[in-house]
């Protein structure tokens, strides 16, 4: 059995999700709900993504993600809301910008590794 973890609260005005673990689509869908449901009850703006344990993706997440990732925005149409992707490597940013847009820059970026520049750009 693969070992999956999935990890997502607030933290400071962000909201944490963070993925471990070989990705499955229940997983996505999961993460999908409870970071809609903290955007929701706090009110909060910016979500990272952290993606530098995950396992296993491949372009069907990532197109999932791109639904979800809709459907959110549809939802909270009212506010701007900034993501930030933490991925290991380049396979993962290429999905993470398939999944969140690649136009849309504004809105998310992808960090290699690097987390305090990642929430440091969520806070701006």
């Amino acid at each position: 059995m693969p070992n999956t973890q999935l990890w997502i609260e607030p933290l400071g005005s962000v909201i944490v999700a963070r993925l471990r673990g070989h990705l499955t689509e229940s997983m996505l869908e999961e993460t999908h709900e409870r970071v809609v449901q903290l955007l929701k009850d706090t009110g909060y703006t910016r979500v990272l993504y952290d993606g530098l344990e995950i396992e296993s993706p491949n372009v069907e997440h990532a197109l999932m993600q791109e639904k979800l990732d809709k459907e959110t925005k549809q939802l909270f149409h009212d506010r701007p809301l900034r993501k930030a992707v933490l991925v290991p490597n380049t396979r993962l940013a290429y999905f993470a910008r398939i999944a969140f847009g690649q136009f849309g820059e504004g809105e998310y970026r992808v960090f290699y590794n690097d987390l305090s520049q990642a929430l440091q750009w969520l806070e701006e």
